[in-house]
């Protein structure tokens, strides 16, 4: 099987396309967008490229599996509309992302809400919702049986697993060893056993154990040590397991050097489990959860350049966002080696003058960094900076407060 390439900065960025040197976001020239938009700096986020990720995705994975959108990653309203209308399904992480869920239309019995801290307002308002409680831990499963009872309506309930084994490789682990995600694997039978006692609404298993994981390797491993597990416990569920979310962790390439991830294999060895998975639980949909991999490429992050000096011979270039608005590409307040995001100036694409620069945020920090001696189209005041793969965990991952600047916008075209 023929390896895929290490990525470069300029094969992301050629995936938009360009007109009279200026960048196209969902058939938009960035100079016109900016004046649709009416300020910087902005978020722009194309929905047709989110479109083809999905229908790529659903041409390659098995048929019956269903694809739910982490709303975590981006929950801008606008893009989880557009998500609901081609997804099976929607994740949240707090009652505030419920809501966002519940005005799209999205069947309740198709969304679910996972974290760690849910007060006891938030299972309540879940409960009432209908939706699907990923319960945490034994205080969570009782705590949800209370509100049930004073409700009156039975909860419906998955128990999110924190297995003993991780997503090698992963950005991000969320399971294998202490966790504040799930319940210990070795704790299951006792959970399930307390959770067929308060005669709650068994649904099944969430087991997401990493995320931003570039090797298919590792997901595939993780995915077959996941409904393997689930087979495992399914003698001592309360009820046949309905859902069995095996979480995502499916990544993209930031930086050079980095390659995209192969889901062929990924396909094919999920294909099988869940044909293992048919044959042990015949009851149950087999669900990923993916939140960065469908929307993460699909976004801008554009701000204006406002200022151009030199110090000691370096050059800057100052513009009007920055870390407040997208903390990863800034190096999330000082990360060991940071590595600078694709970038370019957008409104001059295939510029023949070229200068090697820093550009930096408007806040009253050297953290306030977007790309360190890096060669760009030569810019002036006023030119647009676009950072791509800004689609997931910008904004609202963000220290929007910071130093009380303005507020970005976002907008899906």
């Amino acid at each position: 099987m023929a390896k895929t390439p290490p990525i470069h900065h300029a094969t992301i960025i050629d995936s938009f396309d360009v007109e009279n040197h200026n960048l196209k976001v969902g058939g938009v020239p960035l100079k016109q967008l900016a004046e649709r938009v009416g300020q910087t700096p902005f978020y722009a986020y194309d929905r047709s490229k989110m479109t083809q990720r999905l229908a790529q995705l659903r041409q390659q994975m098995p048929s019956e599996l269903k694809i739910h959108y982490a709303m975590k990653a981006n929950p801008m309203p606008a893009v989880v509309q557009h998500m609901a209308s081609i997804v099976d399904g929607l994740d949240v992480a707090s009652a505030g992302e419920m809501k966002v869920a519940l005005d799209t239309g999205m069947a309740a019995n198709q969304i679910s809400m996972a974290g760690p801290g849910k007060r006891p307002v938030e299972l309540a308002q879940a409960i009432a919702a209908g939706i699907t409680v990923n319960i945490e831990s034994f205080n969570e499963l009782e705590e949800l049986a209370i509100q049930s009872n004073r409700l009156g309506i039975a909860a419906t309930v998955a128990i999110r697993i924190n297995p003993a084994f991780e997503l090698k490789s992963s950005g991000m682990k969320m399971g294998g060893g202490p966790k504040q995600f799930g319940i210990d694997e070795e704790q299951v039978p006792a959970a399930l056993k307390r959770l067929g006692a308060l005669q709650l609404n068994f649904a099944g298993f969430h087991i997401f154990s990493g995320s931003q994981n570039l090797k298919s390797e590792a997901i595939i491993e993780a995915q077959q040590k996941s409904i393997a597990l689930a087979i495992k416990l399914a003698d001592a569920c309360p009820s046949p397991i309905r859902k069995l979310n095996i979480g995502g962790g499916l990544g993209i390439p930031y930086f050079p050097g980095e390659t995209p991830l192969n889901i062929a294999p990924i396909a094919e060895a999920l294909d099988k489990e869940m044909q293992r998975a048919k044959q042990y639980l015949p009851d149950s949909s087999v669900i990923i959860e993916l939140g960065r991999y469908l929307v993460g490429e699909a976004g801008v992050y554009v701000t204006r350049i406002v200022d151009k000096k030199y110090s000691y011979q370096q050059l800057y270039l100052v513009t009007d966002g920055g870390l407040h608005h997208n903390l990863s590409a800034s190096g999330n307040f000082g990360q060991i080696i940071r590595k600078n995001y694709p970038l370019a100036i957008g409104n001059k694409m295939n510029w023949p003058e070229k200068e090697k620069t820093m550009i930096v945020g408007a806040l009253c920090t050297p953290l306030d960094l977007l790309a360190d001696q890096m060669e760009c189209s030569e810019a002036e005041i006023g030119d647009y900076v676009v950072v791509f793969q800004s689609g997931a965990y910008g904004l609202t991952a963000s220290p929007a407060d910071f130093l009380c600047q303005p507020s970005a916008v976002e907008v899906l075209i």
